[in-house]
């Protein structure tokens, strides 16, 4: 069951990397940690990275990944700033609809059942399903997107900018066909963010450097997991209490660090919705005139914020 609570809205075929749009500033954060790594140079990655770009689907390739430039068209695959590397893994993708998909199926199942009189069965069906697949692939368009990360090797963190763990392993999996002797594994704390959410709210106080903003969600513990959720709305109150005291638990919350950076933190560790101070974007823009400029100025604030933010989380969950 979801109970809804809202308030008013508040106001070779390598790949050519000029598909792409500008870097973009985080809008969410997986968060892992390096926990082997022989140091190696820059250019030793780079000339790694360049072994596995991104290539265009062939005929009957649905999806392609590989790396691209995160920066100018043609740039390197690997920009560097004050110690930390900003890269891209790109991704091309044919759109084949289920809708068009199964249409097909039905009509071609149809036939088959006319001539052999009886319907296909599953297995038939799977077969021919397959063989649409491979009918329609290269016919299809393709869709081109990437996923920024971010390493610094000295701290020993890859920074993700994706919403799904899906997406993160992903990046984790084509780093390590990538990058020698390279071991990643997602950030681990001594408290749970479950817990200590739940704590928080339940206080009505963030820990230090941070302030609890208007949304949340509560999870009922046990199979049904009845969810409510908060949004745009006061978190206080008796109903709210009752719900805590009811043993209901902190699965989402809406934060502010240091009137820096606001994000939604779940139960998972991961940072959702990120949403920059103004004020930081205008101090970006002011340093960058031409696009390369932009580029640094954009991704030396972004890290440097970023960065900051992660001791004083890891911090408030009882260390690592």
């Amino acid at each position: 069951m979801r109970h809804f609570v809202r308030c008013p809205e508040r106001t070779s075929r390598r790949y050519n990397a000029r598909f792409f749009a500008a870097p973009m500033w985080f809008r969410n954060l997986l968060i892992y940690r390096i926990k082997d790594w022989p140091r190696q140079s820059l250019a030793k990655v780079e000339e790694q990275l360049a072994r596995k770009v991104l290539q265009a689907c062939g005929k009957l390739d649905l999806v392609s990944r590989g790396w691209v430039p995160p920066g100018a068209d043609e740039g390197p695959l690997a920009q560097a700033l004050q110690g930390r590397w900003m890269l891209a893994l790109g991704m091309e993708q044919k759109l084949l609809p289920a809708t068009v998909i199964n249409q097909q199926l039905r009509d071609r199942a149809k036939e088959i059942a006319q001539k052999q009189g009886y319907a296909p069965g599953r297995k038939q069906l799977r077969e021919m399903r397959e063989q649409l697949v491979d009918e329609l692939a290269p016919r299809a368009l393709a869709k081109r997107s990437r996923t920024y990360l971010i390493i610094d090797p000295s701290a020993r963190w890859l920074l993700v900018d994706a919403a799904s763990a899906t997406r993160g392993d992903e990046v984790v999996e084509a780093l390590g066909n990538s990058v020698e002797n390279l071991a990643l594994a997602p950030l681990r704390t001594i408290r749970s963010p479950l817990s200590a959410m739940t704590e928080w709210l339940a206080a009505g106080e963030a820990p230090d450097g941070f302030s609890i903003d208007r949304e949340a969600e509560l999870r009922a513990p046990g199979a049904e997991k009845s969810t409510i959720r908060y949004l745009r709305h006061a978190l206080e109150g008796e109903e709210l209490s009752a719900h805590l005291a009811a043993g209901m638990q902190v699965s989402r919350l809406a934060l502010t660090w240091r009137e820096h950076v606001s994000f939604v933190l779940d139960e998972d560790l991961r940072l959702k919705r990120l949403i920059f101070a103004d004020r930081l974007k205008e101090e970006a823009s002011k340093q960058g005139q031409q696009a390369e400029e932009q580029f640094e100025a954009d991704f030396a604030i972004l890290a440097g914020e970023l960065f900051g933010l992660l001791p004083d989380l890891v911090r408030a969950l009882g260390g690592e």
